[in-house]
Formats: structure tokens, C-alpha cells, sequence
């Protein structure tokens, strides 16, 4: 009986706590931005015109304008200046460098993402999934790389960090399912994203 209970009570775990996690993470962005966004919107509208959700409709104009924003020539000389003075700061610098280089390589709705393609890599006996950055390893830095090797990525399951080996193209394969679907699968353990089979 009392195994009973704990296998149900594990289940319902198993149900409930990504639902809720989500939620709560949803929710928390949400209040968070709102409240955040408050104070700035008070200065330019009068409290009593003020409605709940103006902080949230802010936020996603702000961040609309940024992403139209940033190809101007004036905007990118900033965000170098920017990123220049995050440089010289000890600490702030490996942050801001850490966060930086992983947004960059998400998918960026429809535009170019920094992960080209998954491929199976065959290292000995083992494969692993990994995604091309760069088609030719020589672009990376001078010597980094020879004719006829491309940069791979390989994600590590469960915590954000990962490591790039440059392979010959004789040791990768494509893989035919979505970047999202494969991040998914390799950042789980395979235990969550995998493509259904034909």
C-alpha cells in the first residue's frame, strides 16, 4: 500500500512540477517586468490611467525596438562601447561574456542562428549529437583549425557549458531533426526531445 502511494506520489510529480515550474517562472517574469516597468511608466502616464499588464506591453515594445534598432550603424558603435567597458570589468566580464555568447547562439526567430546543423559525430566507437558553428575551423583564429575541418559543438546534458572539437568532415553526419528538438535531446540526456520515429 504505502508503495502504492509513493509510486502515485512520484507520478504526480512527474506531471505537476514542470507545469508548475513553468508557471511560476512565467509568472515570476511577468510580475518581475511589470513592476519593474511601473516606475517608468508612471513618470510619463498619470497613475490613475495606469492598468495592470502596461509594464508587460512595454517590455515587448522595448525589446521589438531593440531588435529593429540594432542594425543602425550609431546602435552597434554603442553596444561596442557597451560591450568594451563590460570587458574591463573583472567579474562582470566573464558574466556578461558567459550570458552574451550563450544568447548568441539560440535561434534568433527566423534568422541566421550561430547553430548552422546537427550532426552525429563519430569520435572512436561512441557518437555523439553536436551542432556546426563554423563550416571551416580556419575562421576561428589564425591556426586554429585545418583545411577540411569544421567547428562542432557539444552541449553537456543538464547545466549550461559545453565544448567545441574541430572534426573532419569525414567524421560528421547530418542529422535530419529541428535545432530546438536536438538541443532539447542532448541538454536532457536524451531523455526528453527526441524525434519520433518514421
Amino acid at each position: 500500500m504505502l508503495r502504492k502511494i509513493r509510486n502515485a506520489l512520484v507520478r504526480g510529480l512527474v506531471v505537476v512540477l514542470p507545469i508548475a515550474l513553468t508557471v511560476w517562472l512565467l509568472w515570476w517574469l511577468g510580475s518581475s517586468t511589470e513592476a519593474l516597468l511601473h516606475q517608468l511608466i508612471v513618470v510619463f502616464v498619470p497613475a490613475e490611467y495606469y492598468r495592470p499588464g502596461m509594464g508587460i506591453a512595454a517590455a515587448l515594445v522595448l525589446l521589438i525596438g531593440a531588435g529593429v534598432l540594432v542594425n543602425a550603424f550609431i546602435v552597434r558603435r554603442m553596444l561596442a562601447a557597451w560591450e568594451a567597458l563590460m570587458e574591463r570589468i573583472p567579474i562582470v566580464k566573464s558574466i556578461y561574456g558567459a550570458v552574451r555568447d550563450f544568447v548568441q547562439i539560440l535561434p534568433a526567430g527566423g534568422g541566421r542562428s550561430e547553430l548552422k546543423r546537427v550532426v552525429l559525430a563519430r569520435i572512436g566507437e561512441a557518437s555523439a549529437i553536436g551542432f556546426v558553428t563554423r563550416d571551416d575551423a580556419r575562421d576561428m583564429a589564425p591556426g586554429a583549425g585545418v583545411e577540411g575541418q569544421v567547428a562542432v559543438y557539444f552541449p553537456m546534458s543538464y547545466q549550461i557549458g559545453g565544448y567545441t572539437l574541430l572534426l573532419p568532415r569525414s567524421r560528421i553526419e547530418p542529422l535530419d531533426i529541428p535545432i530546438e528538438t536536438a538541443m532539447r535531446l542532448v541538454l536532457t540526456g536524451g531523455m526528453s526531445g527526441a524525434a519520433p520515429r518514421p
